[in-house]
């Protein structure tokens, strides 16, 4: 028979809540993160933290281990495939062609935030 313990719910392998004195250092590193990127004159831009997996398997080669191995990927109810960014790059490469923002180059920008891969 299990426990009651047994049945309370789990952080996820990878994954960690941040409280307290770690989630001060951590917004710590995030406004330095800003102000280097003001200094810089870095535009921030916020990207989708999902995209159709084309968008992945395209920038990254569809042999790749990120491609093949570590990537969330999940259908929609449309039938669409969509992954969870893996990385940045290939959703700001997808932005700036979609979104026009040929007009601001050259183009300097910075992101932070959440990134999914599978990893042991």
């Amino acid at each position: 028979m299990s426990s009651k313990a047994d049945k309370t719910p789990q952080a996820i392998r990878g994954t960690q809540d941040i409280f307290g004195a770690d989630a001060e250092a951590f917004a710590h590193v995030v406004e330095c993160f800003e102000r280097v990127r003001k200094l810089y004159r870095f535009r921030r831009v916020e990207m989708p933290v999902f995209e159709k997996t084309a968008v992945f398997s395209r920038s990254l080669g569809e042999t790749t281990d990120v491609v093949s191995k570590e990537m969330y990927s999940f259908e929609d109810r449309g039938g669409d495939s969509l992954t969870l960014r893996p990385e940045f790059t290939a959703g700001i490469a997808r932005a700036y062609l979609t979104n026009g923002w040929k007009q601001y180059a050259p183009l300097k920008v910075a992101t932070h935030g959440p990134l999914f891969r599978y990893e042991r």
